[in-house]
This record gives C-alpha cells, structure tokens and sequence, in this order.
C-alpha cells in the first residue's frame, strides 16, 4: 500500500533538547527528536511522513499521512495512510488509522479507531521479533 510509493522526504526536524510550544503544520517529512506542546499537522495537499524519536514528546493532535512513533503522545492520533508503532512508543489517547504496523512494547492507553478507506476492512501486521 503506502510503500509502493515513494516517500516524501524528512525537511524538517526539531532538534533533541528543543521545545515548541503552538500547533505546527509541515509539508513533505518531519523529524521530532525534541518536545512539542500543541498540535502537529501536515498538509492535505502533499504525501506527508512524521517521524517521532524515542527521545521526543508530544502533547497534542498528531495528523499526517505516514506516522512513526517510538516515542510519547500524549493525544489523538491520526494516521490518514499508515501509523507505524515502534518498541517504545507510548501514546496516551485514541488512534485513528487505515493501516497500523505494532511492535511488541508499544503501549496505547486509548480505543483502536479504523478510519473509512474507500469501504475497506483496516489492514493490521504484526511486527515480529527476529531473535
């Protein structure tokens, strides 16, 4: 599904030791290594990929195309194609999403939430470990 396209690239990154307080719309790709306080959006015009380190914290609406968490979020999440949950993620809220990829160690603390894709059923992967 999504990885048959090309990804956008990552443009933007807010630095490990930074903190952004107010919402935050970006194009293409952005890297959060940092905090953000207040929402985090992309643009609905363009394929969009968030990237959120395991050193990084948002409290706050997360909306993009291609989200990757292994860090914290504190909110909502929306992931209008593919929502990636690393080992380490934490998110304290619902997520919302069409396809969703979850490592073991990640933990949701909110409801599981299909977003409607053209009628479809959500596609859900396991991620296994190769020990």
């Amino acid at each position: 599904m999504f990885s048959k396209k090309k990804q956008p690239p990552i443009r933007s990154l807010i630095a490990d030791g930074s903190q952004i307080d107010g919402s935050l719309k970006f194009t293409d790709g952005l890297r959060i290594d940092g905090n953000v306080v207040g929402d985090v959006r992309s643009g609905d015009d363009k394929l969009s990929i968030l990237v959120i380190s395991e050193t990084a914290t948002v409290t706050g609406q997360i909306l993009a195309d291609h989200v990757i968490i292994n860090g914290t979020v504190k909110g909502p999440v929306y992931a209008r194609q593919m929502l990636e949950l690393q080992p380490k993620a934490r998110i304290e809220g619902d997520v919302h999403y069409i396809a969703l990829e979850m490592h073991q160690g990640a933990i949701i603390a909110g409801q599981l939430r299909p977003m409607d894709a053209d009628e479809e059923k959500p596609i859900l992967k396991l991620a296994a470990n190769n020990l």
